[in-house]
């Protein structure tokens, strides 16, 4: 008796086994072949890869001719190939040559556990501008972003145009495929690095693989920091009335009101006259004054006077009489006549008993 846990799981390392001619020894009945267009930047690259192209495709039994005129490459099984899959990996091999994709990557596709993913993302974006932006989330600084990818997905991936191609295992390349539309739905691809890098981590550990990771996977909220601006000119309604509004007054009967119908043609015409003259003196006026500002002065800042600190000192008297009678007591300057003369005598006195 087996577990059934044991049957779901995979064990680590194991590989399905490779397809070979035992599995398929009559052949293909028909030839299958499949052609596309490359630009015209590529014809010089693709001159100088596409022996290593002929000899890795041969080594599956598939013929890959190069027409330089059309601008076109084509792959087609021969009587010799037994896999049948083998010409969708040529199909997807010429596919990413013409988009770019160096030949030292391009080869793994023959390989079974590796396929592509070419995403459209030209068509997501409306604006060109906002496009380039996104699309530049994608590479990062100095190509950051993309590297980050690179290795939590295993996939290699190449930004060019309209597309993005990846090349990896099948678990990769849906992870890449969600990050790259996410970018282009104005999400940051951090938020996706993040999660991913989370998932490694996860999965290093043999118990929690059975178990549900939404409770370590971190959720992001959305915040609309664009605030909705507001019209310089609101039309506010008007509350609804059953009556009609009123009639607008005419010409004759503003001018019926003021007066002036009864007024002769001359007067009218010198009254309109003084009404210019008076537009016209206001407007000279406020033009005079609008010239006359530039020769209005700037109003000075007012002085300040710093004080001077003040030298004089208060005299203590106290102090001084203090000073002099110390100095009194104290013997300065030359001696007095009379004991420089007792000095001297004293001075003979020793020098006679010598």
């Amino acid at each position: 008796a087996v577990d059934e846990s044991e049957l779901l799981t995979v064990p680590d390392g194991w590989k399905e086994p490779a397809f070979t001619r035992e599995d398929n020894p009559k052949g293909l009945l028909e030839e299958s072949s499949f052609a596309t267009l490359f630009p015209k930047y590529r014809e010089a690259y693709l001159k100088e890869c596409w022996p290593l192209v002929q000899k890795a495709l041969n080594e599956h039994f598939v013929n890959a001719t190069l027409d330089l005129i059309e601008g076109s490459m084509t792959v087609t099984t021969t009587k010799k190939t037994f896999d049948p899959y083998a010409i969708i990996r040529a199909r997807d091999l010429i596919k990413l040559l013409a988009r770019s994709v160096p030949f030292e990557q391009v080869f793994r596709i023959l390989q079974d556990d590796v396929a592509c993913d070419i995403i459209k993302i030209g068509s997501l974006v409306r604006k060109r501008d906002t496009f380039i932006k996104r699309r530049g989330r994608l590479l990062g600084p100095k190509g950051s972003t993309l590297k980050a990818l690179e290795l939590l997905t295993n996939c290699y991936i190449m930004v060019q145009g309209n597309t993005v191609s990846a090349l990896g295992p099948f678990s990769g390349l849906k992870e890449v495929r969600k990050v790259v539309l996410d970018t282009m739905k104005n999400i940051h691809p951090i938020y996706n690095i993040k999660t991913l890098m989370i998932k490694r981590e996860l999965s290093k550990d043999p118990e929690l693989r059975s178990q549900s990771w939404e409770r370590f996977l971190p959720k992001f909220k959305r915040k609309n920091l664009k605030k909705r601006k507001e019209p310089k000119k609101k039309n506010t309604k008007k509350e609804y009335t059953p009556f009609p509004p009123p009639q607008p007054e005419s010409q004759i009967d503003k001018e019926l009101a003021s007066g002036e119908y009864f007024l002769k043609d001359r007067q009218k015409k010198r009254k309109r006259v003084e009404e210019i003259k008076a537009k016209q003196a206001d407007a000279i006026k406020k033009r005079q004054e609008e010239r006359n500002k530039a020769f209005i002065p700037p109003k000075e800042k007012p002085i300040v006077k710093t004080k001077k600190a003040s030298t004089e000192k208060k005299i203590d008297v106290e102090a001084i009489k203090e000073k002099v009678k110390n100095a009194k007591k104290k013997k300065l300057g030359a001696l007095p006549v009379e004991e420089v003369k007792l000095k001297m005598a004293a001075d003979e006195k020793k020098k006679k008993k010598k």
